[in-house]
């Protein structure tokens, strides 16, 4: 049994905790968000599901924004070469399943692809990215970088 709110109140009650009274008292340190595995890889997931969204709509000008690495021109190129061979991408539940989402969570900074849902069910092309895990506890977000959007 733990004994330490007892030992505080006895504490109080015999005025030794007026000898502290002038300590500081500490927070605790801050969680990091990558501590909770689940919870982050959920936010990954959201972040490359926005991305899947905004293609969905050819909303370059937004994805560019998004991704400043990957660049409005890059999106452009990739999203044009899609559509050249399917004529939408899927944002429906099947789109956000997991399992359209591969990830490589070895390592401080995880690989994923986020694989596009295209009509006639191919999935031959999808999102490549990187999470920078110490970049995304700084954050305080996850830190999603799109490297490539290509076929398989």
């Amino acid at each position: 049994m733990d004994s330490s709110l007892l030992d505080e109140w006895q504490e109080l009650q015999s005025g030794a905790a007026a000898a502290h009274a002038d300590e500081p008292i500490v927070p605790p340190a801050p969680k990091r968000l990558t501590s909770n595995v689940r919870a982050f890889r959920i936010l990954v997931r959201n972040e490359l599901f926005r991305r899947v969204q905004l293609a969905a709509r050819d909303e370059v000008s937004a994805l560019g924004e998004l991704d400043p690495e990957f660049g409005t021109d890059a999106w452009d190129a990739a999203l044009e070469a899609y559509f050249a061979e399917h004529d939408e991408i899927l944002t429906g539940a099947d789109a956000r399943s997991a399992a359209l989402l591969v990830l490589d969570e070895s390592g401080p900074v995880w690989k994923a692809r986020q694989i596009l849902d295209d009509p006639a069910g191919d999935h031959d092309w999808g999102i490549s990215a990187t999470i920078d895990l110490a970049a995304s506890d700084e954050a305080g977000e996850a830190v999603v970088t799109v490297t490539g959007v290509s076929r398989y």
